[in-house]
């Protein structure tokens, strides 16, 4: 099994910053894959981005630019750092780790293991 703990969401202004950290404990492999998802009432959740084990990025076409992803191995931990936000970023950001072939199609599947979500929104 694998905990997940999110912390950094809150309520900002357009234009402002903001940094999402998780921390990852339990039995995890070396080869993963950690990212960052979010969802908002009424759609599916979707994909901001994602990090390796070798720290090969992955990012949405609304964030590229604006947000960055790190992750600290020996610490199990992954960041997102959140720049010039938008009131469209505004949703519940989830995180999550995944291993084995689904690391291959970077796609998080059933067995993939979430964070309990933590609130974003961006005010106008």
């Amino acid at each position: 099994q694998v905990q997940l703990v999110e912390s950094g969401g809150g309520v900002v202004q357009a234009g402002s910053s903001l940094r999402l950290s998780c921390a990852a404990s339990g039995r995890i492999f070396k080869f993963n894959v950690m990212g960052w998802y979010r969802q908002v009432p009424g759609k599916e959740r979707e994909l901001v981005a994602d990090i390796d084990n070798n720290g090969f990025t992955n990012y949405a076409e609304p964030v590229k630019g604006r947000f960055t992803i790190s992750r600290d191995n020996p610490k199990n931990q992954v960041d997102l750092q959140m720049n010039n936000v938008r009131p469209e970023d505004t949703a519940i950001y989830y995180c999550a780790i995944y291993f084995g072939s689904r690391i291959v199609d970077r796609v998080p599947g059933d067995d993939a293991y979430w964070g309990q979500g933590t609130q974003v929104t961006v005010s106008a």
